[in-house]
């Protein structure tokens, strides 16, 4: 007896040495007496907290995102996370902090120096929230960056805006890419690092000094023209924060593996929630108080009853009684009355004669009968307006102008929407092959069992309708076998749907940076295609009728059959351009790795854009790099400069793919085509050939090492041989029997071409 009761004390001291020393696992832990719940009239409700033992730590971490300092220097106290970011509000409903997020920027003075200022918030727990911030920046020659760490990998997305005058400016305060710009977040980013430049130092808009760039809540924002003329000082001085708001979540694991462990918090009344959607870059999970309970669910007693009966009689019938119970309350009618003391019908008595209760059931009936008769004409009714809003949209997109102008031709079908609709099952995200600036691809199948893209395009400007309707018009007459071919469209949605052939083999971006298939990519394959796309470009600009500007070349645009034929895609960003028209001055759109610099200067577009575009895809050919990269070091991040400089330096096969190199039969023809693909990424257009001396120079390449007595009707690489690339064995040329033996073409001939290009090594 006595062994027992010395055992029981032992056992007593030791369970109270645990919940003083805070040592239980986390979830039991005993807040301690001295946490405060509030800094400045700020809430800050466990598991964030003021001080050791106030806040959740993971075991064995060192620090905790949770805690949170009370910085008593200013009046009155600031909440601060980590070094020095402001807290505004935490809510434990929506797992939602609110901090205030220091602004970026770049002013330039007047004596040409500059003063640059960028803006850092470092929180590995936390996750940017994608639906409740934007990205904004504003300036008249300003481009911004938003970086980050997206599922453990380095995102990146920034927007540009330039103007002329202060009276280009829209004055509503939208933010329409005249004076501000803005980019939507997507889920999951952490560590927010945001940076704003300028492109001519703020030359020529000396009205507007500074570019500036900052992530912001969605309802804390809104342009003034008054932005564009702050100069450095108040930027110095006044420092601008604005709020931004973060999601976070308890722990790295999920409610399942938290509950196994024993670490989880969300105890009694409480659900505990797995962190998804825009909280996809966290690990863990939060915690809910259940249906009719309130309070904080992280903390050890979990959420208490809400007494709805304390006020109003918790909304029960006059006749009722209400009574509170576990998670709910219940309303219960007085004596002689029955019925639902909580529905609209209450509590009635119940000496009720048999004559009211007919009365009541005869008008019941009538209600229900008035009821659907009045579904079935809001049904029809519905109908009706469906009908007439299908064809407001057809006349809206102009669909009546394109019946008038095909009706002499059989060049597109229109399609309707429930075509569209069972051709894609519904929208299906299982169908979507691609995503862009421009819109959504969908894989269908039409009724004629043939395989088509549908793509979804961005909202079309009614201004801009009759541009629209000339440019399906052309697309659906183009008839070159390396353009993806248009076969319709529909016209009877809010955005013009476009139905395209569909191309198996994926895309030349696919091939070049995949590296079981770059191998097997031969160069008479890579020479084959850049030809393809250089005699689409030409056509485009030269042949037809009203020339185009594609706006957007890349190798993401130009797809591939199974014979490695291209077809170039993606027409949404591009532009008719009338011969006798002057250079459009256009809002700038493209792809940065590819955008042509004098574009982006003047925003004039015109053909050599596309040359200079063409320039990047014929140096991804010779390369396999991607034409920007942040993954690889600065100074070869963008790929077309970096290729000029090893021209410069005659150091050409320092960057050539090794899958091509080896091949002494095509060293000549690799080192023209870099010769030619320098030509087209001379910095102004003037200096640049058209897409038609591009296209010539390329068919005198492809023909160096064929000989004299070849069927020029039989390909080098293939292009009537199929059979060969679909087993992966394409055929050599054997260039060392013949070899070529005429002369260069007429743009080696140029003064100073060769001696200017350099001829790699």
């Amino acid at each position: 007896m006595g062994y027992q009761k010395h055992f029981l004390i032992i056992l007593i001291s030791l369970v109270l040495t645990r919940i003083i020393s805070g040592s239980e696992a986390p979830g039991s832990l005993v807040i301690a007496s001295h946490c405060t719940s509030e800094c400045g009239g700020i809430a800050i409700p466990y598991p964030f907290g003021i001080g050791e033992g106030c806040y959740y730590k993971e075991k064995d971490d060192l620090s905790s995102s949770m805690s949170i300092t009370c910085n008593h220097t200013f009046n009155p106290p600031k909440p601060i996370l980590g070094t020095n970011i402001q807290i505004l509000n935490i809510s434990l409903k929506e797992a939602e902090i609110h901090l205030n997020n220091k602004i970026s920027f770049k002013c330039d003075k007047s004596d040409n120096s500059s003063y640059l200022s960028y803006s850092r918030i470092n929180l590995r727990t936390f996750t940017i929230s994608s639906s409740k911030n934007k990205f904004v920046a504003t300036g008249c020659d300003t481009f911004a960056w938003f970086k980050g760490k997206r599922y453990g990998k380095n995102y990146s997305t920034g927007c540009m805006t330039t103007c002329n005058e202060l009276n280009d400016v829209a004055n509503d305060g939208r933010c329409n890419g005249v004076g501000c710009c803005q980019a939507s977040i997507p889920d999951g980013v952490t560590n927010l690092k945001t940076k704003a430049y300028s492109y001519n130092h703020h030359i020529g808009v000396e009205f507007n000094p500074c570019s500036v760039a900052y992530p912001v809540a969605n309802d804390a924002f809104k342009f003034s023209k008054q932005n564009l003329t702050q100069n450095l000082s108040y930027y110095l001085n006044d420092r601008p924060k604005f709020p931004v708001v973060y999601n976070w979540g308890i722990g790295t694991k999920n409610c399942s593996e938290a509950e196994k462990e024993g670490s989880r918090l969300c105890k009694n009344n409480t659900e505990c929630i797995n962190l998804t959607h825009e909280q996809q870059g966290l690990d863990g999970y939060r915690c809910d108080c259940k249906e009719g309970y309130s309070g904080n669910p992280y903390l050890p007693q979990g959420c208490q009853d809400i007494d709805e009966c304390k006020e109003n009689n918790g909304g029960c019938d006059k006749k009722a009684h209400c009574k509170n119970t576990d998670g709910g309350y219940n309303c219960e009618c007085l004596k002689g009355y029955h019925g639902n003391g909580k529905g609209a019908d209450g509590c009635i008595s119940s000496n009720t004669s048999l004559k009211p209760v007919i009365i009541t059931a005869g008008i019941g009936g009538s209600i229900v009968i008035l009821l659907v008769v009045g579904f079935l004409l809001h049904w029809i009714n519905g109908e009706r307006r469906i009908k007439k809003l299908r064809e407001s949209f057809f006349r809206q997109n102009g669909g009546l102008i394109l019946h008038q102008k095909l009706s002499s031709m059989d060049a597109l079908k229109i399609f309707t929407t429930q075509d569209l609709e069972i051709a894609t099952d519904k929208y299906n995200e299982m169908n979507i092959i691609g995503r862009g600036g421009y819109g959504i691809v969908y894989k269908g199948i039409i009724p004629n069992n043939q395989l088509v893209a549908i793509k979804r395009s961005l909202k079309v400007d009614p201004g801009q309708v009759e541009q629209f309707i000339n440019e399906i018009l052309i697309l659906s007459q183009i008839n070159n076998r390396n353009v993806v071919r248009l076969l319709g469209c529909c016209l009877e949605t809010e955005v013009p749907l476009l139905v395209y052939e569909y191309i198996n083999n994926g895309t030349l971006y696919d091939h070049l940076n995949d590296e079981a298939k770059a191998p097997l990519f031969t160069w008479n394959i890579r020479l084959r295609i850049a030809s393809e796309v250089a005699q689409v470009l030409s056509y485009l600009h030269t042949t037809i009728s009203t020339p185009v500007i594609h706006r957007d070349m890349k190798s993401m645009n130009i797809l591939l059959d199974e014979c490695y034929t291209a077809k170039v895609a993606d027409f949404g960003a591009s532009r008719l351009v009338p011969v006798d028209q002057e250079p459009l001055a256009t809002m700038v759109l493209g792809t940065l790795g590819y955008l042509d610099p004098e574009y982006m200067q003047t925003s004039e577009l015109t053909e050599k854009s596309d040359v200079y575009s063409f320039g990047v895809v014929l140096v991804e050919l010779l390369t396999s790099k991607k034409a920007l990269s942040y993954q690889r070091p600065e100074v070869e991040r963008c790929l077309a400069m970096h290729f000029l400089l090893k021209m410069k330096e005659d150091r050409l096969f320092d960057i050539i793919d090794k899958n091509i190199a080896n091949s002494q039969g095509d060293i000549e023809q690799i080192k023209k085509v870099a010769n030619l693909a320098k030509w087209c990424l001379f910095l102004k257009g003037e200096d640049r050939p058209t897409m038609k001396e591009v296209a010539t120079e390329l068919e005198g390449i492809k023909t160096m090492n064929k000989h004299p007595w070849q069927d020029p009707k039989s390909s080098f690489d293939q292009e009537n041989d199929c059979e060969h690339i679909l087993r992966g064995i394409p055929k050599d040329d054997d260039g060392s029997s013949g070899g070529y033996s005429g002369k260069d073409s007429d743009l080696y001939k140029r003064p100073g071409f060769i001696s200017s290009l350099g001829g790699g090594r």
